[in-house]
């Protein structure tokens, strides 16, 4: 089972220093989610080995702006000296803009996907189990910092994924897969994505053979979320009360956390629902569905 054994990073305040729990792994993944800001000149995320201003620094993700197309410039640091520049001459952080970035940590390099597309491997110059720090810096803002780890189907595939992110056909809207084992209070159902520019409505679903136990369905056509259970190919009443908190273009988080009596509903770090269970056999609530107006980046069970 793939989870977060590290809770996310919320909102944090820009410059950011974070401390990687249990340090890094191969096939662990570092996902941020942010926005370049309007007239931003650069920023940087870097990997490092410790959060004195001093420390290694075993990654350096840097996207410029000294160009008008914008670029990145990828570095290390030992010793208190940078090595030799490696640059990437595409515009992939738009000012203004949301973007998720993630790093996946691999025996041999980092291997770096912006928005669901693979721009680079980065072969290791220090050895990435010396890091054990996150920082961000710069003209950016940062939604969610997440972490997950080297365990489970999901991250062997990724492990494993060839030259694109974007070929992840797991990923692919409509998507489905199982919950195995159903669920129980303390489980967790974490997804990331996107939400498309021109949305209507997307949902969630968590099912069960003879119905869904819960349905969460953001509408940007009527700038709210409804949640209801479906049973026997029937329809309960609606919950309908709150604000969507949701943005046509941006990138989100929802985790979805099961407790005895109900699910609390979390993006971006924030509690937004709560819903009481109406099916109330956990267990046999084994798949969950995602489709609609959105693109996936990953999706935890």
């Amino acid at each position: 089972m793939a989870y977060y054994q590290q809770q996310p990073f919320y909102n944090p305040q820009i410059p950011f220093t974070g401390s990687i729990q249990g340090g890094l792994q191969d096939g662990k993944c570092i996902t941020v989610c942010g926005r370049a800001l309007p007239g931003a000149n650069r920023f940087h995320v870097n990997l490092q080995c410790g959060s004195r201003p001093d420390a290694n620094v075993a990654l350096h993700f840097n996207p410029r702006y000294d160009h008008s197309s914008g670029y990145i410039v990828t570095n290390t640091k030992q010793n208190n000296c940078w090595g030799t520049e490696e640059s990437i001459y595409q515009a992939l952080f738009p000012m203004g803009s949301p973007f998720i970035l993630l790093i996946l940590v691999t025996s041999h390099s980092y291997k770096i996907s912006v928005n669901g597309i693979h721009v680079m491997d980065y072969k290791h110059r220090i050895p990435f189990n010396m890091v054990d720090t996150i920082t961000v810096d710069g003209m950016v803002e940062v939604n969610t910092i997440g972490f997950q780890e080297a365990v489970g189907p999901s991250f062997a595939a990724k492990a494993n994924y060839g030259p694109s992110f974007a070929t992840q056909a797991n990923y692919s809207v409509p998507y489905k897969t199982n919950i195995n084992g159903g669920l129980w209070p303390g489980r967790n159902i974490s997804i990331q994505g996107v939400v498309n520019a021109h949305a209507s409505r997307f949902e969630i679903n968590l099912r069960h053979r003879n119905g869904i136990a819960f349905h969460y369905n953001p509408r940007f056509d009527e700038n709210l979320v409804v949640r209801n259970t479906q049973t026997a190919w029937q329809w309960g009443s609606e919950e309908r009360s709150g604000e969507i908190p949701f943005h046509r273009g941006q990138n989100f988080q929802i985790i979805i956390s099961c407790n005895p009596q109900h699910y609390n509903v979390f993006v971006n770090g924030n509690q937004v629902h709560t819903y009481i269970h109406r099916f109330t056999n956990l267990s046999e609530i084994d798949v969950l569905e995602v489709s609609g107006d959105l693109s996936l980046i990953d999706v935890n069970v």
